[in-house]
């Protein structure tokens, strides 16, 4: 085993994070009941107030538990990878939305001890002109990139501390590889 400078290791060439919010999915339960109601509506209705109210009625339950269902199931988690070359952030089971942001747009990262839905007007993936953009998932820790246009990135996510170490590290060894 090597001795490395100040008794710190170094980071892994792949550093992962995410972050949940078991929450989401009795939302995405609300969602999918909205879905039934609406199918129920369709297959066995004592409905008598005619066909267009009823139709009406079917097609805005189930597009009600769509949105609600696959918005909700979006936003249940977020992974987060920090590479040689860049972060990406995905979101949800199927990965998207995802962004992807080189490392040599970044200019520094910093840590927020508390994020909450509340700062970005719920959760999700969030645009504010006076902050930036965010992927808020969940309510506590999280990091806030800045980004070289001048604009800010903000993404929950558990163990932040350390993603804002392994990003300002690949900050520095990239500043000193162009300096060289």
């Amino acid at each position: 085993m090597r001795d490395h400078p100040h008794g710190r290791k170094p980071h892994p060439d792949v550093w992962t994070g995410r972050a949940t919010n078991r929450v989401q999915w009795l939302l995405a339960l609300a969602g999918a009941a909205c879905m039934a109601l609406g199918i129920g509506l369709a297959v066995d209705s004592a409905w008598t107030g005619g066909l267009a109210p009823l139709v009406m009625a079917v097609v805005g339950c189930i597009a009600a538990g769509l949105l609600v269902l696959f918005g909700t199931l979006a936003f249940v988690h977020v992974a987060l990878k920090v590479d040689q070359e860049c972060l990406e952030v995905r979101c949800g089971h199927i990965g998207v939305p995802r962004r992807r942001i080189p490392l040599s747009e970044i200019v520094g990262a910093d840590f927020l001890p508390l994020v909450t839905p509340r700062h970005w007007g719920g959760w999700g993936y969030r645009w504010r002109p006076d902050k930036g953009t965010a992927v808020v998932v969940r309510r506590g820790e999280g990091l806030v990139l800045r980004l070289g246009d001048g604009h800010t990135f903000t993404v929950t996510v558990d163990d932040a501390e350390a993603a804002v170490r392994v990003i300002e590290e690949r900050l520095r060894t990239r500043t000193a590889g162009t300096a060289l």
